[in-house]
């Protein structure tokens, strides 16, 4: 097997520069795309675009937001081919086919509505100031995101502000789907945790963290108005357009101390 995942996704090419007066061509660092394709007991079920790193997580968080699987224990196993680009799964009680794709793309998510899902009730708060410090800590991490500024990064952390696991890839939702996919294989209770991410928050978005049962998001962007009025719904915390000192909370401010 090619140990590709350990390897920094970055591809040097040359490519032309202009500084305002003349144009030079020098070499870049651009972050990588790949086509990796999902098989579920041997079908192959979807393609997602990547970088090609934490594909268990990227694979396992996907299928549960899709309501594929519930539990770690739903998948019997995984296996990641980084020579092929493709993650193979084996699914208890899963008999689905290719046609899953069009499953997928008809909206699944959107079953994960007000009526099907409950709202999240927390006590878990949170200081404006500790927000602010997550929010740096995160975009502290964001290592691809310095060489490339090709990247999009989501990072889960405890309710007393310690970091649990920072993912980056291309797209924002494989960032999210990577966090799922940690949580599931580590049979982790999100109930506490707060999760930030550098990307604008749309419905989408908001539905993920909905699932993971995640009461508050940080944003260093903004959400989008079906976000909020989901959030609103769901029980969530969105503090968004977080810069500097400066933040605004559009959902459920209750949990927000400001000092």
């Amino acid at each position: 097997m090619n140990h590709r995942s350990e390897n920094l996704p970055i591809d040097e090419m040359k490519v032309r520069h202009y500084d305002g007066s003349a144009a030079h061509s020098v070499k870049d660092r651009i972050i990588r795309e790949l086509p990796v394709d999902i098989f579920i007991n041997g079908n192959k079920t979807i393609t997602i675009a990547c970088a090609g790193i934490h594909l268990e997580e990227l694979a396992a968080g996907f299928l549960r937001s899709e309501g594929i699987i519930k539990t770690s224990g739903d998948i019997e196993n995984i296996d990641v081919t980084y020579d092929m680009d493709a993650v193979h799964l084996s699914i208890r009680g899963h008999h689905g086919t290719s046609r899953d794709r069009s499953i997928f793309s008809s909206g699944a998510r959107e079953t994960i509505s007000g009526t099907q899902r409950k709202a999240l009730t927390t006590t878990t708060r949170i200081a404006a100031s500790h927000a602010r410090e997550l929010m740096a800590n995160h975009l502290a991490s964001t290592v691809l995101h310095s060489m490339t500024h090709g990247t999009h990064c989501t990072s889960l952390f405890d309710a007393d502000g310690t970091m649990i696991i920072s993912r980056e890839d291309i797209g924002r939702h494989n960032t999210f789907d990577m966090i799922g996919g940690y949580a599931l294989m580590e049979d982790m209770d999100c109930s506490d945790r707060i999760i930030a991410t550098t990307g604008r928050v749309s419905s989408e978005i908001l539905f993920k963290v909905w699932k993971l049962g995640i009461p508050i998001i940080l944003s260093h962007a903004v959400p989008t108005s079906r976000a909020i009025t989901t959030a609103e719904t769901a029980g969530i915390t969105i503090i968004g357009y977080m810069r500097n000192q400066t933040m605004r909370v559009y959902t459920h401010e209750e949990r927000v101390i400001f000092l």
